[in-house]
């Protein structure tokens, strides 16, 4: 799994060139170079990290377009309830703005195989799309469940349908019901491989069904925590030394790391603060992390190079990082 794609390059600035519903409260965003040149390439699962003009950062999942593939586009779920990024987009956001953006990066790569099944739930679609056609110019086998609360709500639902007859199954819950995980997973192949995005439910639904079959085959995105009460619960202080700054920071039991720097005026990029989004991925110079997020797998944890300063923490003293 990669998580640095991008990490040390520049920000850069975009234009945005188009705004165009896709689906009942969601937005898509094509974003050029202002000085009309091509944009950073990027792979399957890849997303940015908008800087918006509100002063929030947000990640979103880069979707392929048919045109030139210098540009960019995204696509934004209206979430009322959230912290103000996406209704910013929506409400506030104009053809011809300038956006400051990081990336690509990619915390959901695509490995090769001879088979798939991608399970996708509402704005969950997004990193699927090219994987999508990555898997169809490979001449892999796969297959699309693509779940929705209703129809009107799921984004390019009709042009998948289209674009790929007899692989895409489209699944609103208003019509059909919560999915049937046996159907949908049911008889996979040797070597076949599971990639899952959307709500915490459907994932944790998918990873209970296939059990100790995940392990090696299930791989998912998250918009939320794995275990979002462990993020407050069990937290001790430590102690950490930014090694590039010079300084040791006390982090109490009630702050993170990232939230200590920023109190001493050490400038940190962040958006989601509870481990899911990858934007403030840090290398571990020395010691040992309690990883608390919801990216890194197991081997990736046990390796401990890097760690997520917005949930994870330290053991006593020792923690050295490269900030």
């Amino acid at each position: 799994m990669s998580h640095a794609d991008g990490k040390h390059a520049p920000p850069f600035e975009v234009t945005v060139d188009a705004i165009r519903k896709v689906a009942e409260g969601v937005v898509e965003l094509t974003l050029v170079d202002p000085s009309g040149h091509p944009l950073r390439t990027w792979e399957p699962g890849a997303h940015l990290d908008l800087r918006l003009p509100n002063g929030l950062v947000r990640q979103y999942s880069l979707v392929p377009g048919t045109e030139d593939s210098g540009q960019y586009r995204v696509a934004v779920l209206r979430e009322t309830a959230g912290r103000g990024g996406s209704e910013f987009i929506h409400a506030g956001l104009n053809i011809g703005d300038v956006l400051v953006c990081d990336g690509p990066h990619n915390n959901f790569t695509f490995a090769a195989a001879k088979s798939y099944r991608f399970v996708a739930g509402g704005i969950g679609i997004t990193p699927l799309l090219r994987m999508l056609e990555s898997a169809e110019r490979a001449g892999a086998t796969w297959k699309l469940t693509y779940c929705g609360r209703t129809r009107a709500s799921m984004a390019w639902a009709d042009d998948l349908e289209t674009r790929f007859p007899g692989r895409v199954d489209v699944r609103p819950d208003d019509v059909f019901g919560p999915p049937d995980l046996a159907a949908v997973l049911g008889d996979l192949a040797e070597g076949e491989l599971v990639y899952a995005c959307g709500p915490h439910g459907l994932l944790d639904a998918i990873a209970a069904h296939l059990g100790e079959a995940a392990r090696g085959v299930l791989h998912v995105e998250r918009f939320a925590p794995v275990d979002a009460q462990r993020l407050k619960t069990d937290r001790q202080a430590f102690r950490v030394t930014l090694q590039r700054s010079g300084i040791d920071l006390e982090v109490p039991a009630d702050k993170s790391i990232l939230e200590v720097m920023e109190e001493h005026g050490i400038p940190v990029i962040s958006s989601c603060r509870e481990g899911t989004c990858g934007t403030c991925e840090t290398a571990v110079i020395a010691g040992e992390a309690d990883h608390r997020d919801s990216i890194l797998s197991d081997a990736e944890k046990a390796a401990n190079e890097t760690m997520m300063i917005c949930c994870s923490r330290g053991f006593g003293t020792g923690l050295i990082i490269d900030a």
